[in-house]
């Protein structure tokens, strides 16, 4: 992309690591900003050490997940050393993010009232479990807990199984990308007003957030939605997966004109007429039988064939395994497989970012290997060389 990123010359500090907080800044990197990873020396991110598979030791492809385009600093924020460094560099940075656990950001000194004097149009963007300000705030916390107490478990899955999980960690991705809002939000009021500000989201709140109407109809008609059978919608049907020949074919007639769509081009227009099914009132009441009899003629063709039948005449979907679902060919014609060069591999494959600017997505880059970055960041601070090597000798950095 030769265009203009619309977050370049922003400079953003992070104290993050695994998923949720990574996530979201690796929006902000993808889109121009300067993204400094702030790392325990030695170690890193934990996300670098998560199996099972590397690009060399204690280097993971989960961490390229979400740490494109970024670079890394390695500096222990719990030394005297470590906080010099972290407010010369406040000093120059636009924001400071960190998702650790509720209690840390003011023990080490990553609030707004702590770096105010330093920058005070900084922006301190928190991501924790439970939030910072009340009983919960020392509780480590993780995605799947919050699907569970957020109620998603009692929602996803067959009536008859056990609560599930969203096979992914949506929670994770949604509160980073919450945070992300919230800091944009946040700097475009600080470039007005020239003061910054604390900017928080936990993961539990964006969980309970994301139950969305379910939670509004039960918070106003005591209404407990529950799980359907197939992954169904569960006011209107039929908008669920159906048995073909050879695999699930999932069917959404959402509206009225779907179902006569429906109808017609899978050759049985009867149906629009059978009085269990003439209104989406009725084919509710007997979403039990319609499936019985959308199943028989699903089943009689492959998903192939139903494909090309529907889409684009109606909302269709084949069902596919993570395999088919990245090798869609598809995804080649939207851009959205991209591929950077690695130390250790150099054509390394990775998701392009969802968002396009001027028709183009955005750029990427490899996630940096543990500390790629501390001595240029360090020199570009004002930091000499005998000073730099004195921070590495006493293991600040």
């Amino acid at each position: 992309m030769t265009a203009r990123l619309p977050l370049a010359g922003y400079r953003i500090l992070s104290a993050e690591q695994y998923g949720a907080g990574p996530y979201g800044t690796m929006f902000l990197a993808q889109m121009g900003a300067e993204v400094i990873k702030i790392e325990p020396p030695k170690s890193g991110d934990t996300a670098r050490a998560v199996g099972p598979h590397f690009l060399r030791d204690a280097e993971s492809l989960y961490f390229q997940s979400f740490n494109l385009n970024k670079r890394s600093l390695t500096l222990d924020l719990n030394s005297t050393g470590g906080k010099e460094i972290l407010h010369r560099l406040v000093a120059s940075s636009h924001a400071v993010v960190n998702n650790l656990r509720g209690d840390l950001p003011d023990r080490i000194g990553l609030t707004y009232q702590q770096l105010k004097d330093v920058n005070p149009a900084v922006i301190c963007a928190h991501l924790s479990a439970y939030g910072r300000d009340n009983e919960r705030a020392r509780w480590p916390g993780y995605d799947y807990l919050m699907q569970a107490e957020a109620g998603w478990l009692a929602l996803t899955g067959e009536p008859d199984a056990p609560p599930t999980r969203a096979g992914l960690s949506l929670v994770d991705f949604m509160t980073g990308t919450i945070m992300t809002i919230g800091l944009l939000g946040a700097l475009v009021d600080a470039q007005r007003s020239g003061m910054g500000r604390d900017v928080d989201v936990d993961l539990l709140s964006a969980a309970v957030h994301q139950t969305s109407y379910p939670a509004i109809w039960y918070l106003n008609e005591g209404d407990v939605t529950a799980r359907v059978p197939r992954s169904a919608h569960p006011s209107v049907t039929p908008s669920q997966m159906f048995r073909a020949a050879d695999g699930w074919v999932f069917v959404m007639a959402q509206l009225p004109k779907f179902w006569d769509v429906l109808v017609n081009r899978i050759g049985h227009p009867e149906l629009a007429r059978d009085s269990r099914f003439v209104t989406p009132t009725d084919r509710l009441a007997n979403r039990g039988a319609l499936t019985d009899v959308l199943d028989g003629i699903f089943s009689q063709k492959p998903v192939a064939h139903w494909i090309e039948l529907l889409a684009g005449h109606m909302p269709v979907s084949p069902v596919y395994g993570l395999d088919q679902a990245l090798d869609n060919p598809y995804l080649q014609t939207t851009g959205m497989i991209d591929t950077v060069s690695h130390p250790d591999r150099e054509q390394l494959r990775v998701l392009a970012n969802p968002i396009r600017l001027d028709g183009e997505r955005l750029p990427n880059r490899a996630a940096p290997l543990l500390g790629a970055d501390t001595d240029a960041v360090l020199a570009e601070a004002g930091f000499g060389v005998d000073e730099i090597a004195a921070f590495r000798e006493k293991g600040v950095i």
